[in-house]
């Protein structure tokens, strides 16, 4: 069985030698294991120091984003025949000691993808800011609702994916992957769990590869709306146009004892205006969410179709 680490970094030349050579040399249960360093289009010597530890890197001519740089080490993890392919930050927060135990759930056939998690209730922890506490409750409450899965950290960059995972996987946010890829694996069957991991929060550090939090959260929340936009349409819009349409009947019953109670309209026909405009723009994004749940059947069927279609580019 072959592991391929991915380690996605920019402008980490600081950290990155430790960061290799903290990773496990063996692993029981895998037979062949190969390091990638993906240079996301650094300024600094992230790349040359990555080559004097050993290791092949791949760079980016320009910095493309955590998600960009991810895709990559997806497809060179799949070019080189891997069996599991782990990704670890290259700024040192996470430990690589940890990876044998991420990996063993694969190992043993037991699940397809198995994310670190750094709020489970036997992780350790060291120095996470509460706010990142808070909004990963908040977040990984949300995709567990919107998944029908059960997860405890959905923003953690260190994962194990399976062969046939990577196969599946179809991503297109560019800053970051994270909370797309939870739904994506989620949304196609895959088995999934969870292992605690070490993290240790370095103080006043701001992460190379994702910017600010608040830059963090803006942009990864829009990842998250326009996935689940993609594959529950239906829910979405539907949902709405229930709710909306629901509040135009509540008016229009309103307007209607009105009428009983003193035979007209008049004065108060803007309740009545108002539940119609609701009753029209609810129905309207009930059907809204119709249309995309049909377009979601052919991008199922056409994403179907891209999973053999790798199978074949990959030599399967």
């Amino acid at each position: 069985m072959k592991l391929v680490i991915i380690i996605p970094a920019y402008n980490e030349e600081g950290a990155i030698r430790s960061v290799l050579k903290s990773i496990p040399k063996e692993i029981a249960g895998i037979d062949k294991q190969e390091v990638l360093v993906i240079d996301d289009g650094s300024a600094d010597a992230t790349a040359r120091v990555s080559r004097e530890s050993g290791v092949e890197v791949i760079s980016h001519l320009e910095n493309m984003g955590l998600g960009q740089a991810f895709a990559t080490g997806v497809h060179n993890a799949l070019i080189r025949k891997a069996d599991i392919m782990v990704v670890i930050d290259g700024d040192g927060q996470f430990h690589a000691d940890d990876i044998p135990r991420l990996v063993q759930p694969i190992i043993d056939k037991k699940a397809d993808f198995v994310s670190g998690s750094r709020f489970a209730k036997d992780s350790p922890q060291s120095n996470i800011p509460r706010i990142r506490l808070v909004g990963n409750r908040v977040m990984a409450n949300f995709l567990s609702l919107m998944s029908g899965r059960k997860f405890s950290d959905v923003s953690c960059g260190f994962r194990a994916y399976s062969r046939e995972t990577l196969l599946h996987l179809n991503l297109f946010g560019k800053f970051t992957y994270t909370q797309e890829t939870i739904l994506n694996i989620a949304y196609k069957g895959l088995v999934m769990t969870e292992v605690p991991v070490h993290v240790t929060y370095f103080k006043n550090r701001k992460s190379q590869l994702t910017g600010s939090l608040k830059t963090y959260v803006l942009r990864s929340s829009n990842i998250v709306f326009r996935t689940v936009l993609d594959y529950r349409p239906l829910a979405v819009f539907g949902g709405t146009g229930i709710v909306v349409f629901g509040l135009g009947v509540i008016l229009d019953v309103v307007m209607v004892g009105i009428f009983l109670e003193t035979g007209r309209f008049t004065p108060n026909a803007s309740i009545g205006i108002a539940g119609l405009v609701l009753n029209f723009f609810g129905l309207l994004l009930f059907i809204i969410g119709l249309i995309g749940d049909m377009l979601n059947r052919i991008r199922r069927n056409q994403e179907r179709i891209l999973y053999y279609e790798k199978r074949k580019l990959y030599g399967e």
